[in-house]
């Protein structure tokens, strides 16, 4: 009677889920930003599942990083991402663009990519912030 054994099969998808559980969280972390804290209403998640938002990233070296096209996780040129804003927006016209700025990135690199998005046909773009963390209670001593 010859019967097939399953359970190495069972142990080895089992292994294969829990690597795919740890990695698959590192691989959507992107490019690592010290975010701006502020009270703002978060974005509409319904919105947000009909259209993916085109992310410009400016890391704290002031490089610019776009989630649309190859290579995301390599810095970009502004043409590179003009050339990438400007062909997603003539697919999809409803497409958030939405800025993530490092906290000590000067004033002046945020508003020349805003400008750099608007002369690419975004005619909104929002910030990516993080939520406002509650204050330390006051220790009494």
């Amino acid at each position: 009677m010859a019967e097939i054994n399953v359970v190495p099969y069972i142990d080895v998808m089992l292994v294969l889920l829990i690597i795919f559980m740890i990695t698959a969280p590192l691989l959507k972390e992107g490019v690592k930003v010290d975010l701006p804290d502020a009270g703002a209403k978060p974005i509409d998640a319904d919105f947000l599942a009909k259209h993916e938002p085109l992310i410009l990233t400016i890391d704290s070296r002031g490089r610019l990083y776009i989630n649309f096209g190859q290579n995301q996780d390599q810095p970009t040129s502004e043409a590179t991402v003009s050339l990438r804003t400007a062909a997603l927006l003539r697919r999809d016209p409803q497409t958030p663009v939405l800025v993530k700025a490092d906290t000590t990135v000067p004033y002046g690199n945020v508003v020349r990519a805003m400008v750099l998005l608007q002369k690419a046909g975004a005619s909104k773009v929002g910030f990516l912030t993080d939520p406002l963390r509650p204050a330390p209670p006051n220790r009494a001593r």
